[in-house]
């Protein structure tokens, strides 16, 4: 089963560390396969790639998708569903920490089915966890643009742009999160990460008051996902509102 990505309270402080939660991704990033995007990728290389590198293909690519695809005809009664097979094995590959082999299936998934959601997603989660930021940001914005109804998606999305925020402090990804984040708590707003992220967007945006008002939101949804050295951060900028933090 998936979960998000969303590793909310590690994402603006920098003196924060990033610390797992108990979501697919862990924030702590994977050592794994690492492609030189200087040459032209061999097959095997191309396949730990999101999108299989997105380059020329050669014919012994083609001739292996080929293979591929005849393979999955004749044991699933559909392409999508064949897709939605390898996506949600991908997933469990993810999971288990083996990004090259998730890649791969998502890839796979891709190839079968490129309306496929999962697949852009779980790419979007591989990119994350090598630290790829900018391909992250790209395969969940794919994802997005085919579903931007799934609110824990955006709330990835958002995600993505906040640690992008992080690093450069380009106000464009702060504002793209607050769409994302707007957006998100607009379809559902019970889901308590986007609660969360919406606090540190209200943080940086030197809103405290707002700040506060989403992280009890977020904390009455899911008092499990509280970070305390946030919360001391935000104490230093205006002390809680509610009291509920001495």
């Amino acid at each position: 089963m998936k979960e998000s990505i969303v590793i909310w309270f590690a994402l603006l402080i920098p003196a924060l560390g990033l610390a797992q939660e108990k979501h697919l991704a862990s924030a702590a990033p994977i050592s794994d396969t690492n492609i030189s995007q200087r040459r032209p990728l061999e097959v095997k290389e191309r396949r730990v790639v999101p999108l299989f590198g997105e380059e020329s293909k050669s014919s012994e690519q083609i001739d292996e998708e080929i293979r591929f695809l005849s393979e999955c005809d004749k044991s699933f009664s559909s392409r999508p569903e064949a897709s939605s097979f390898f996506s949600a094995r991908a997933w469990e590959y993810l999971q288990e920490g083996s990004l090259d082999t998730a890649c791969y299936r998502f890839n796979l998934a891709n190839l079968l089915n490129d309306k496929n959601v999962e697949a852009y997603w779980g790419l979007g989660v591989v990119c994350y966890q090598r630290e790829n930021w900018v391909d992250a940001k790209r395969m969940l914005s794919r994802g997005v643009s085919l579903q931007s109804n799934n609110v824990p998606l955006l709330v990835d999305l958002s995600t993505v742009d906040l640690k992008l925020y992080a690093m450069n402090k380009g106000q464009e990804e702060l504002d793209e999160a607050y769409k994302l984040l707007e957006d998100a708590v607009a379809l559902d707003s019970t889901y308590a990460l986007g609660q969360y992220n919406l606090a540190l967007v209200h943080y940086n945006r030197n809103e405290p008051e707002k700040s506060w008002e989403h992280l009890h939101k977020g904390r009455s949804l899911d008092f499990n996902q509280i970070n305390f050295e946030f919360i001391e951060l935000l104490k230093a900028k205006l002390p809680d509102p509610q009291g509920f933090f001495k």
